[in-house]
């Protein structure tokens, strides 16, 4: 994409004005609001199943391209812009032809997409496990991430405490507080709580649920416990993030 926009993710946002490589995370809820009065580029949907980087389950997801921590953005300059565009136009092209194994050849060029993209990134975000304990971390965080966006106030979180996942991941609860810790520096439980009242707000600020279906969505048995997590966590009751009053409460 090349033009500016406010990218908003989670309770992020990001002003970009430029050319740039956005890979979107399906467990993430975006919007973009242009603020440029001419904006183009190119845009691909595709399904994990479709994608196969590889044999190894999870290989996608593993990707630092698609973790939460990390940008959605990559800058690309100007020789990296021609070159993109160019793989771009060439998966367009395979859309109106009848070769064979043209689904092949597209899967092809969105890895070599990535590859760019991960050739662009930072190398720090290329470190690979140091010890056990940012193993477990690492399954921790994607577990807990894979919960989300929540999508039906009908089917609540199943995972909200540190032993609900430790049985998850088939550890011991005390070893997984440990591991977490110390390779984040923070709890497990502040991790949880983060990304609830993280998900809490996009829900209050993006959808029309009331607080009552809000709060049964994230595990919580009535929107009374829930409003007392949210002003806890954040300060404030959720109605205050309400554009207009929610007769749910």
């Amino acid at each position: 994409m090349t033009g500016r926009t406010l990218l908003n993710y989670s309770d992020r946002s990001i002003d970009i004005d430029d050319t740039f490589l956005f890979f979107g995370n399906p467990h993430i809820p975006y919007s973009s609001h242009i603020l440029s009065e001419v904006m183009t580029g190119y845009a691909c949907v595709f399904s994990e199943e479709f994608l196969k980087l590889s044999d190894r389950p999870g290989s996608l997801h593993e990707s630092p391209l698609f973790k939460l921590a990390s940008s959605p953005v990559v800058a690309v300059n100007g020789q990296q812009t021609e070159f993109l565009v160019t793989i771009f136009k060439k998966i367009l092209a395979e859309q109106d032809t009848d070769y064979v194994y043209k689904h092949d050849l597209v899967r092809s060029y969105l890895n070599l997409i990535i590859q760019e993209g991960l050739k662009m990134t930072p190398q720090d975000h290329l470190v690979q496990y140091k010890n056990a304990a940012s193993r477990i971390t690492f399954l921790f965080l994607e577990l807990l991430e894979r919960q989300f966006p929540v999508e039906n106030s009908n089917e609540p979180l199943k995972l909200r405490t540190a032993q609900d996942f430790a049985s998850e991941l088939n550890v011991h609860v005390n070893y997984l507080n440990r591991s977490v810790k110390s390779t984040t520096g923070k709890p497990t439980t502040a991790h949880i709580a983060e990304r609830i009242t993280t998900e809490a707000k996009a829900l209050l600020q993006h959808t029309d649920w009331s607080i009552s279906e809000i709060a049964f969505g994230l595990g919580f048995e009535y929107p009374t416990y829930f409003n007392n997590y949210f002003k806890k966590m954040t300060g404030s009751v959720p109605k205050s993030l309400r554009k207009t009053d929610d007769t749910g409460q």
